[in-house]
């Protein structure tokens, strides 16, 4: 069994250095609650947890003066505003390239642009995004709700639109999206186009292809609920053909793996080094 592990597999740097900076603050000894889940992984939650990280679902939760951890994905605006009404003290652990977002759709909003944010409508990332975005702005997640969109830019009056999109968002939707746009939207609106998603998750993406071509079975590690790597798996399916989507050993079907000779494996941006030499010690061991 040949096995072929994606070099880009495991923690982003952006994931590395809040995981990393989250340790540092427990370590404090000090109770820090942390908004949401840090990152989409479990394993590496549950860990921070038994080192006194609490997690809360709502802001309003945390209790006056308390130390509060914002995750990687960002939250919307209003956090802020409730934090510094309530004197919470905010440890901001947004991904830089989340928070680099952010002030391009504040800038773009103070400049009279309709925004069109591409991505998954109900992640944290984007919940956070769209909050900067100001009432003329829309997300857009599947091709169906184009026609829909445009109406709303020329309904809006505005000569101005702004693409931005999730910094995980997959790099081949990104693209066909943007040639159907360009299609659709009236020739005298400008239209400012922002290729948002991360390098990480790009080379990540490209990679993923280039091994899924090459394999007989693709092994996708990651939590179930990540976007970036449900992508990975989307992907490693169009080009391979058969694809397995796994959080923990538990969810390695040796049998099923055993009847391919050619394995390649990647990892999502989430996934921490131990999830992956697990995984990578069962595949070796056959």
């Amino acid at each position: 069994m040949e096995i072929v592990l994606g070099k880009m597999a495991g923690f982003c740097p952006g994931v590395e250095n809040t995981v990393k900076r989250a340790k540092q603050e427990l370590e404090k000894g000090e109770k820090v609650y942390c908004l949401g889940e840090l990152v989409h992984n479990k394993q590496v939650v549950n860990q921070l947890k038994e080192k006194g990280m609490q997690p809360i679902e709502k802001i309003e939760e945390a209790p006056k003066g308390a130390k509060v951890i914002l995750r990687a994905h960002g939250v919307p605006k209003e956090i802020y505003e409730y934090a510094q009404k309530h004197q919470i003290q905010l440890i901001d652990l947004t991904c830089g390239k989340v928070l680099r977002l952010h002030k391009m759709a504040e800038e773009y909003a103070r400049s009279g642009y309709y925004i069109i944010l591409m991505g998954q409508a109900d992640h944290p990332e984007n919940i956070g995004t769209i909050s900067f975005c100001g009432e003329n702005s829309s997300i857009l997640q599947e091709k169906e709700e184009i026609e829909e969109i445009v109406q709303k830019i020329e309904k809006s009056g505005l000569k101005q639109v702004a693409i931005l999109c999730q910094t995980t968002f997959s790099l081949e939707k990104f693209e066909q999206f943007i040639d159907l746009l360009e299609r659709k939207i009236d020739y005298t609106i400008k239209m400012e186009v922002n290729n948002t998603i991360c390098d990480a998750t790009k080379l990540r993406q490209e990679e993923t292809k280039e091994i899924a071509r090459q394999s007989e079975l693709m092994v996708i590690i990651g939590g179930k609920n990540s976007s970036n790597t449900i992508k990975l798996y989307e992907i490693a399916l169009s080009w391979c053909g058969n694809a397995m989507h796994v959080e923990t050993s538990e969810d390695l079907y040796m049998n099923y793996v055993r009847r391919f000779v050619k394995i390649g494996v990647m990892a999502g941006a989430s996934t921490s080094k131990e999830s992956i030499d697990e995984i990578m010690d069962i595949l070796r061991r056959g």
